[in-house]
């Protein structure tokens, strides 16, 4: 398993969410629940991954550790081997000291063989415990966006419930809004204004007939004046105004 291979499919989940949030954008609670949910079973995917390349390294570890305790333990009988084919040759038991110093060789081989063994384990744990390294800082970055995720996601939930209370607030507005002629209190004003209308023109009407009748008034007085100085006239009066 390769750091590629993990977090390419885990890169790939993201943008498939990411594109699914963006495209059902009218209801961003559940979506953004969702990403949250197919993140965090991407991170625990990511984690089963590297729990097994770790455990791959550690059984390269343990190898690694019993060639070379091998290599050491097959030194240490090669050595013993040789010491006592020299005790029996000096004793003068040839044929003993070169049975034993064959089992020097003998273990002197396999200590050669653990010894070839753990050296070319050696780059394969290097690698594998870099690999590890940068799998263990991903997993750990994708942690930090989960946080970063989960904090944005209460963010944005937030703000998506700001903003429907505000439409909400300004729907009741416009609702009640006095100025809107296609209210209620409006057309109610409206008809006031127009009986107001019509009571001041009743009012101006009359005050017009008022003023013809006292103006009516006083032509017949004038009439009548003139009546009184014709007779005056006729009686050989001298028609005069009286002051």
């Amino acid at each position: 398993m390769t750091k590629q291979s993990i977090f390419g499919r885990i890169s790939q989940l993201a943008k498939a969410n990411i594109n699914a949030l963006l495209d059902s954008a009218e209801d961003p609670a559940k979506m953004l629940d969702q990403m949250v949910r197919d993140y965090t079973n991407s991170i625990a995917d990511a984690e089963s991954a590297i729990a097994e390349t770790i455990g791959n390294l550690r059984l390269l570890e343990d190898d690694y550790r019993e060639d070379v305790e091998a290599a050491t333990e097959w030194g240490g009988k090669a050595l013993a081997a040789s010491r006592k084919a020299d005790q029996l040759r000096t004793a003068g038991n040839a044929l003993d000291a070169d049975r034993f110093d064959n089992l020097a060789k003998v273990a002197l081989s396999r200590q050669m063989q653990s010894e070839k063994e753990a050296k070319q384990a050696e780059p394969q744990i290097a690698s594998q415990t870099a690999v590890v390294a940068q799998l263990k800082d991903g997993l750990n970055k994708m942690k930090e966006k989960l946080n970063q995720l989960s904090s944005k996601r209460n963010e944005l939930i937030a703000r998506s419930k700001t903003a429907e209370a505000q439409t909400k607030v300004m729907d009741a507005v416009k609702s009640i809004d006095l100025m809107d002629p296609t209210s209620e209190v409006s057309r109610f004003e409206d008809k006031i204004r127009r009986e107001e209308a019509r009571v001041r023109g009743a009012s101006e009407l009359a005050a017009s007939s008022l003023d013809a009748q006292f103006e009516s008034l006083e032509d017949l007085g004038e009439l009548t004046e003139v009546d009184a100085r014709l007779a005056a006239l006729k009686a050989g009066g001298t028609s005069s105004i009286t002051q």
